[in-house]
């Protein structure tokens, strides 16, 4: 009696008895209630060609049938949270559901794929979602939407209104189209580096009414914007801006950002505060900080920080969420775990 209830329980995704897989199947129904859950990640496993044909709105890729398939659908999940898989028919899905639940994923595999999904009715989309958002909601209710980008471009979108930091169109191979994406209420750029400033997408963002704020480096090269100094302070439409310090310590290495020269960002909105750090090691003026809720922690020595930097910056302030960003080829895939006992939760996403 005891080996069929656990078998049950096993059919109903609650453990692995009898030989059952480790991930749970669910049908189209199931799935589509399931994905319409806030937390819950979605992930196409299929093959780029097939996802610009048509997914599920709100998926990510991670073609399971290419090399790093692991490190990459791992940079863009959280293992906290449930992952929702599909493919063409479920057979590349049901192995990636596998792949994932070996690596500590609660997953969900949709059965029949999105055959199965369009033969119900169920719509599909050709609107690129790979780069999604995470939702975070102020202390009074307002919702703030947090966009990766690339490298240390974002897109904070706050109660509505929509906000930049450093976006840049081209980097290595990887372009971005902001031409595709809503008009800037506000623009944020830290220092003139060219993965920081780039005109051309700062105009391609600007509408009538657009601000901009940034250091005296970049408004001097520019010829416009609101200069912000190590230590100001200014709202903007109920958004409280703090420019905070930004520069290098290692011996050798001060050159590429000196002190007093960029700027960090520290935004309070409704109570909820988010840093981010700009190009910057682990600098004593980080202790100052107080009740950050999200920070975006840079990796990347010689210009920012090592991985042992980001772990001593992290537990100078202690946020609740840290993004590690601006990486480029850094192993960053330890931190959640790193970072696991100090009660931070690390959220990897693919920025590179």
């Amino acid at each position: 009696m005891k080996k069929i209830i656990s078998c049950l329980l096993a059919l109903l995704g609650l453990n692995t008895a009898c030989g059952q897989q480790p991930y749970t199947d669910m049908n189209v129904d199931e799935f589509d209630n399931l994905i319409a859950q806030p937390d819950v990640q979605l992930l196409d496993v299929r093959s780029q060609a097939e996802y610009d044909e048509g997914h599920i709105a709100g998926s990510r890729l991670a073609d399971v049938k290419l090399d790093g398939f692991i490190e990459k659908a791992s940079a863009m999940l959280d293992t906290s949270r449930t992952v929702a898989v599909y493919c063409r028919s479920g057979r590349r899905s049901a192995s990636a559901a596998k792949q994932l639940a070996a690596h500590g994923y609660k997953v969900v595999n949709l059965q029949g794929g999105i055959l199965a999904w369009q033969s119900q009715g169920m719509p599909v989309t050709t609107e690129d979602t790979n780069t999604l958002c995470d939702v975070f909601t102020t202390p009074g209710g307002k919702r703030i939407e947090l966009y990766p980008l690339m490298h240390a471009s974002l897109r904070l979108v706050i109660d509505g209104r929509v906000l930049y930091i450093d976006p840049v169109s081209k980097l290595g191979n990887r372009t971005l189209d902001y031409s595709t994406m809503p008009k800037a209420d506000l623009l944020l750029v830290t220092h003139e580096h060219g993965d920081h400033l780039d005109k051309a997408a700062l105009a391609t963002l600007s509408s009538e009414g657009t601000q901009l704020i940034t250091n005296q480096r970049c408004a001097d090269q520019l010829g416009y914007g609101q200069v912000m100094h190590n230590g100001d302070e200014t709202d903007v439409n109920g958004l409280h801006i703090e420019a905070v310090p930004a520069y290098n310590t290692t011996e050798g290495h001060t050159q590429f950002h000196p002190k007093g020269r960029d700027n960090g960002f520290v935004l309070t909105i409704d109570g909820l505060r988010i840093y981010i750090a700009g190009d910057t090691e682990d600098i004593p003026e980080m202790a100052a900080l107080k009740d950050i809720d999200v920070a975006l922690l840079p990796c990347n020595q010689p210009y920012t920080m090592t991985v042992d930097q980001l772990l001593h910056a992290a537990r100078m302030f202690k946020p609740r969420v840290v993004y590690p960003y601006h990486y480029s080829k850094t192993d960053i895939s330890q931190l959640p775990t790193l970072l696991q006992g100090d009660g931070i939760e690390v959220r990897l996403r693919a920025w590179e």
